[in-house]
């Protein structure tokens, strides 16, 4: 017998109104207005660890509404035994790990080949599994005042650190970022996985090595500082718009790098990226960039023209910083990132 209407959180109400999650028989759901809000609070971490494991914000926002779902559904067997920041993450876990295991290690262009010459034919795209994605700082980055913490959090989504973490196993993977990036302690993963402490110590060295292997422990460029970075990013948008490419050039790495997922072809070099903004098959002038901030770093939304005279939705360029330099361009090329962002998928002129 049902006491009480219970309140799920949004989006969990959407699925249960399909029939998607069943009540369980015989158990009776109590209404607790607070428990729907503590476990929102949690949202964002959970997308957070969601999107490191899996590389992509839409299997991330789907484990994460899973995860949710797990949870309502086993409230009657909580019972406040566990602290519930580890249960939900426990759960989180699994469902991450059930879905690693059915699919394929997603990567960036640079895993996949040598780089091409900018009058290269851009080929079929591959499929979207086949890719680590951005995600919206926003979505993955809860809020602190601690500067350190917020300088952990942007550097473990930077897009080579996702990309380097599919390198790992599924539990590697869990053991790296919960005890590396989320600081928990090795007697919590050995509880939450169901294993010994010496389990724990023994993966994290595994992953470890294997993230050092793929390059996601060297270190990165030095960034510039805040305003610097914003005057970068502001040059680079004032050029690109009036399709100055010599006033773009000189604002490039002579090494940099453009990726255009799920095109597989990328280049390097800043005189090959500049012929390829200016021959481009799909054009690169009149366009129109917003400003949004993606995986810790800044980024564009870019938009192109279209007959009406307004701009529609292209892609998301994240800019990744060298000092006062662009290192690399990795423009994904996908609208369904457009709402992750918060930006429309047309702009008028």
């Amino acid at each position: 017998m049902v006491l009480d209407p219970w309140r799920p959180t949004a989006g969990i109400v959407e699925r249960i109104g399909k029939g998607d999650v069943p009540m369980s028989a015989g158990v009776t759901y109590v209404r607790d207005d607070r428990m729907e809000d503590r476990l929102e609070d949690h949202r964002v971490a959970l997308t957070g660890f969601c999107y490191r494991m899996l590389g992509s914000p839409f299997e991330a926002e789907d484990a994460v509404q899973e995860t949710l779902v797990r949870a309502w559904r086993a409230l009657d067997r909580f019972e406040g035994r566990a602290a519930l920041r580890s249960w939900l993450f426990g759960i989180a876990t699994n469902v991450c790990i059930d879905m690693l295991n059915a699919g394929r290690r997603r990567a960036l262009p640079m895993d996949l080949g040598s780089p091409a010459a900018a009058d290269t034919r851009i080929g079929a795209p591959l499929p979207e599994h086949r890719w680590v994605w951005p995600v919206a700082n926003g979505l993955v980055l809860p809020r602190t005042d601690d500067p350190a913490e917020a300088a952990v959090g942007r550097e473990s989504i930077r897009l080579a650190f996702v990309a380097a973490l599919q390198h790992l196993s599924p539990r590697q993977r869990a053991v790296l970022i919960l005890r590396d990036v989320l600081r928990w302690r090795a007697s919590e993963v050995a509880e939450l996985l169901d294993c010994t402490t010496g389990s724990v110590h023994s993966m994290l060295r595994r992953a470890r090595a294997a993230l050092a292997a793929a390059g996601g422990t060297g270190t990165p460029p030095a960034p510039a500082a805040g305003h610097e970075q914003a005057a970068v990013v502001e040059r680079y948008v004032a050029a690109f718009e009036r399709f100055d490419m010599d006033a773009v050039v000189e604002l490039l790495h002579e090494d940099v790098v453009l990726s255009m997922p799920p095109l597989q072809l990328w280049m390097r070099g800043a005189g090959v990226v500049r012929d390829w903004f200016v021959a481009a098959p799909f054009g690169c002038r009149d366009v129109r960039l917003v400003p949004v901030e993606a995986n810790g770093s800044p980024a564009l939304a870019s938009y192109r023209p279209r007959v009406d005279g307004h701009h529609e939705a292209f892609g998301i360029q994240v800019l990744d910083l060298s000092g006062d330099r662009v290192a690399g361009i990795h423009a994904f090329l996908d609208v369904r990132l457009f709402p992750l962002f918060g930006v429309p998928t047309a702009v008028p002129s």
